[in-house]
């Protein structure tokens, strides 16, 4: 990984886990990284003791809030029953967890291959590790999950999983960095909007909130290496970035809810597909969940033209 954090011009306070304030400005990242580790040790969660898997799913209860699904406000929503409802947030959600094991396993791929022979005795390392570790569970976790929730296994598109390989074999840098906020960011502003929503599974609950806590910590790490990997590039290498990210943003975002999830659910899944792409409530939703990271991308130069259009594609901006 690059030096991060050590002359960070980022004068905003972020929000530790459990709503500790900090302020990264003025750290390095040996630091930074510490302070991390600290606060993995005292505040990770282990989903496979904490959840007790075999207990019944209550049928009244959704996979998600219904606000988030993605065909709220659609009239086929407004035509389905309310046992529809709950099996489709229940895949839909399926979906976008099955989507972010296969986005964590591109992450661990690069986090390693950045880490490879590092500092073994630095923080950084460690807090590497410790992210790697993270995202293992949360693989497991979602794995478990949607197992349990659905019984069925949701992936990319062939040309998406083909595309996939592909940036995790040459992503570095800022790509690479910004490329892990992409999915992190969106994932966790969805999963905070239904993490307290009694309206929404226990257990799916639980899983919100393990993944919330610990993703903290990997953005605020993530958005210093994006920082610190553009200081001082040039015109080019900023064009060609932004536009990486933004192709792989687009992928992403859109891959989140698969086809065949409605299929699976019971429903239409052309049409449904044809709600979900001129659903203006869905489509804000997601704009929504992107404010932070647009305002961070222009803030580090990476929101350049051509890469806005793969964002509004994606109903991102």
């Amino acid at each position: 990984m690059t030096t991060a954090m050590n002359r960070s011009n980022h004068s905003d306070s972020h929000t530790d886990d459990l709503g500790t304030v900090i302020s990264m400005r003025d750290e390095g990242t040996e630091e930074v990284s510490a302070r991390l580790l600290a606060s993995a040790a005292r505040l990770s969660r282990n989903a496979m003791t904490e959840i007790d898997w075999s207990l019944p799913m209550d049928p009244t209860k959704y996979g998600c809030s219904p606000e988030w699904s993605s065909l709220y406000g659609t009239d086929y929503w407004d035509e389905l029953t309310e046992e529809q409802r709950i099996s489709v947030t229940r895949h839909e959600f399926a979906s976008i967890m099955c989507i972010g094991i296969w986005f964590e396993m591109i992450l661990q791929e690069m986090v390693v291959r950045d880490q490879y022979l590092g500092d073994y005795h630095g923080s950084e390392f460690q807090f590497a590790l410790v992210e790697i570790a993270d995202e293992c569970r949360h693989s497991i976790m979602f794995a478990k999950a949607s197992e349990k929730m659905v019984g069925t296994s949701y992936k990319p598109k062939r040309i998406v999983g083909k595309l996939g390989r592909l940036f995790k074999a040459t992503a570095k840098n800022e790509v690479a960095y910004a490329g892990i906020l992409v999915a992190e960011e969106v994932l966790d502003v969805f999963q905070r909007g239904c993490m307290r929503d009694e309206r929404v599974l226990d257990f799916i609950r639980t899983v919100n909130e393990i993944h919330v806590l610990e993703e903290s910590r990997h953005m605020k790490f993530a958005r210093e290496e994006v920082r610190e990997s553009v200081k001082g590039i040039g015109w080019a290498r900023r064009q060609f970035s932004a536009l990486v990210i933004a192709m792989g943003a687009y992928m992403i975002v859109t891959s989140l809810v698969q086809k065949k999830a409605y299929a699976d659910a019971g429903l239409d899944a052309d049409r449904a597909r044809r709600e979900m792409l001129g659903n203006a409530h869905f489509h804000s939703m997601i704009r929504s969940s992107c404010t932070h990271l647009m305002e961070f991308l222009d803030e580090v130069g990476l929101l350049t033209r051509p890469a806005m259009r793969y964002y509004r594609k994606a109903f991102m901006l």
